[in-house]
This record gives structure tokens, C-alpha cells and sequence, in this order.
């Protein structure tokens, strides 16, 4: 996932086409959709989602990166969850993946106070996996995406990140009865025959997602 190279990922709202929506909404309806089901309903993607941020990463685009599960930057990029400034709360589950994703006390930060930081502040809090040169970014990126088809079995990779996203909202013995079912699950697949036998054979594993 990725935006206009070397300008933005993604900034955010048009908050000159918010403001009238904002005063037309019924305040007696706080629970309404706010327009993106994937974001609003968790982003149950169980494929790995990889970002590639070269530029602005702000508002919405901050959450649409915390539902992203690789994420590259840019040395340039700038990130931020300006809506507080601006009497807006951060929505789409901003206030939800953050304390959950980052130390409390930084999510805390962002989200209160709504000031820009950049790429290597980004890694040194989590936010991000890695920072390279703007010209690097899609390379890396693609490298991630080759490694994750290429290397792995798809099937257990999607089980994985299904049981790490559930697992959120579970007790810790919940969450290890899905880890099971998930394992037994993928280990009746061809896919988990074909790991150890290339193993076995010294070669490398032909997946099929099967």
C-alpha cells in the first residue's frame, strides 16, 4: 500500500470539506459509520498488508498505517495525528490501535497532543520496521512482498496474523485455544507436508496454498 511518491502516503481528510459535514451530523448519533467499513470493522485481512510511505503519513493516514502489518518509510516522511488541534477526534480506530500497537505514554502523546514527528522518531517509537532513502522505498517494500510469497507457506502466514489480530480481544488461554484450532487447522494442509519434506530434501519448499 502506497500513496504519490516523495509528497504523501496519505494526509489525511479535507478538513475544508469536513467542516460542513461536521455541522449538518446529528450529535445525537455518535455511533454511526464513519465511512471506511474495513477500518471501522478491525480490517479482518488475513493476506499481509506491507506499507510504503514516502511523504506526509497524517490523520487518517496514521490509521490506515496501524492496520498495516510491514511498514517502510522514507527518511523525509512525516507522520502525525493532527485532529486534536483541530477539535476533531481521531477516528477509524485511531484511538484503539495506537495504545494497543505503542508504549501507552507515546500513542498517548500523538494522539493528545497531535504533533508532527519524523521517520526516525517513527522507528525509534515502533510505529515503523525500517528507514531507507526515498529512492529505496518501493525496492524495499517489494523485497518484503517477494520474501513473504516466495519464502513462506501463505496459508500459515494468514493463520498467524488471523491469530495475532484475534487474540487482542481474547484472555490469554482464549487466545492460545485459537493459536490450536488455527494450527491444526493449517497443519491438515498440503502446505505443511511440503515444509518438512523440502526440508528433508534440501531444496527449497513449492507452496500452492493448499
Amino acid at each position: 500500500m502506497t500513496g504519490t511518491g516523495g509528497k504523501a502516503f496519505c494526509a489525511g481528510a479535507d478538513l475544508k470539506k469536513a467542516i460542513p459535514r461536521g455541522q449538518t451530523d446529528n450529535p445525537s448519533r455518535p455511533f454511526k459509520s464513519q465511512g471506511i467499513p474495513s477500518l471501522d470493522d478491525g480490517f479482518e485481512l488475513w493476506k499481509p498488508v506491507i506499507a510504503a510511505v514516502d511523504g506526509y503519513c497524517l490523520g487518517a493516514g496514521m490509521t490506515l498505517l496501524s492496520a498495516c502489518d510491514i511498514r517502510i518509510a522514507s527518511t523525509t516522511s512525516s507522520f502525525g495525528l493532527p485532529e486534536v488541534k483541530r477539535g476533531i477526534v481521531p477516528t477509524l480506530g485511531a484511538t484503539q490501535r495506537f495504545p494497543r500497537q505503542l508504549p501507552w505514554s507515546t500513542a498517548l502523546e500523538m494522539l493528545l497532543l497531535g504533533d508532527m514527528f519524523g521517520a526516525e522518531d517513527a522507528l525509534r517509537y515502533g510505529l515503523i520496521n525500517q528507514v531507507v532513502d526515498s529512492s529505496d522505498v518501493m525496492a524495499t517494500a517489494m523485497n518484503y512482498a517477494t520474501r513473504l510469497t516466495t519464502e513462506v507457506a501463505p496459508l500459515t502466514t494468514r493463520a498467524i496474523k488471523e491469530a495475532a489480530i484475534r487474540s487482542q480481544s481474547l484472555s490469554l488461554e482464549e487466545g492460545i485455544r485459537l493459536e490450536r484450532l488455527l494450527s491444526n487447522h493449517v497443519n491438515r494442509t498440503d502446505d505443511a507436508k511440503e515444509g518438512p519434506r523440502a526440508f528433508a530434501e534440501k531444496r527449497p519448499p513449492a507452496y500452492r496454498a493448499q
